[in-house]
């Protein structure tokens, strides 16, 4: 077996195989794990020396034994390795374990007694692999159909629907607590004074060129008052930040420059402005926004309170 496999293909072959488990099974991240944990390369290393060693110890015992062996002994085993892979003891084995065939000589035994223009038949016995994998097959077959078919369990399509839909729930969750995966649907009003203090920076440097520094509105409309064009509220604001403002004369959108985060901040501190009252402020344009779940109690302070829920 040995000269089928020389001591150098055996040896890497080996390390390969196990530099490729410890691959495999350790988690690095996007760096090979021999690289960012040094104790995996010492490792690597250490067995790689005991590898060689193993076979240099080996090797060494081998021509010890040899040695000790009677002329007739040496010679059987000259003989042994000089086979082909075809011919050596071992395979000869395998393949009969795996066939069962029958050697030649008793051809004549296994003849059967019909005749086909000439051409007979033996009786040769099924190859135990091929009656093995028919016996699995049919317990396979059995388990199949008691699993599916008369306990009801899921198939593949019914697993992958299953498992679409908890991924979806999935992201749904993880896009209320992921800041940059923010949308109108998950944004909620933030009405601390540090969010609020960096949405007014924002707001400064980006909005009131188009609306005035206070909100009373200039080319922009005035953002102060209790009307609005597109609907007020965070989420509707949100939207129309991020995709920007009616087509041809509305604003731009906002999406490619500020991050959903910073949209959050920027339109709670617009929502924070309602009801200021700035010098001179721009006429009212737009509708007076009213929120659909606001308690039909208070309509007008439903008008200028977003009742959405409040992040702190």
């Amino acid at each position: 077996m040995k000269k089928f496999f020389p001591v150098y293909v055996r040896v890497p072959l080996i390390f390969f195989i196990v530099f490729a488990l410890m691959e495999y099974f350790i988690d690095s991240g996007d760096k090979p794990a021999f690289v960012k944990y040094p104790m995996v390369s010492l490792f690597l290393f250490v067995f790689l020396f005991i590898l060689i060693a193993i076979e240099i110890t080996l090797s060494a015992v081998n021509r010890v034994m040899f040695q000790l062996l009677t002329p007739e002994e040496k010679a059987q085993k000259e003989l042994e390795e000089s086979l082909s892979f075809k011919e050596s003891t071992w395979f000869k084995n395998l393949m009969h374990k795996l066939t069962k065939t029958e050697p030649i000589e008793k051809e004549a035994d296994l003849l059967m007694d019909h005749d086909y223009d000439g051409i007979k038949e033996l009786d040769n016995n099924l190859p135990p692999w091929w009656v093995y994998l028919f016996y699995i097959c049919i317990i396979f077959g059995v388990i199949y159909v008691v699993r599916y078919d008369v306990l009801g369990a899921d198939d593949q399509e019914m697993e992958l629907k299953k498992e679409m839909a908890q991924a979806k729930i999935d992201v749904e969750e993880y896009m209320k607590t992921a800041p940059d995966l923010m949308d109108e649907k998950t944004v909620v009003l933030l009405t601390d004074e540090p969010s609020l203090a960096t949405g007014k920076e924002i707001f400064t440097t980006n909005c009131a060129a188009c609306h005035r520094a206070d909100g009373g509105g200039q080319i922009g409309p005035n953002l102060t008052d209790d009307k609005w064009i597109l609907g007020g509220g965070i989420k509707n604001l949100f939207h129309t930040i991020t995709n920007g403002g009616r087509d041809g004369k509305g604003m731009i959108a906002w999406k490619g420059t500020l991050k959903p985060k910073e949209i959050q901040k920027v339109a709670s501190y617009i929502l924070s402005l309602q009801g200021s009252n700035p010098k001179d402020p721009k006429e009212a344009e737009g509708e007076v926004w009213v929120d659909d779940s606001a308690p039909k109690t208070d309509a007008a302070a439903a008008t200028t309170k977003d009742t959405t829920e409040v992040k702190k």
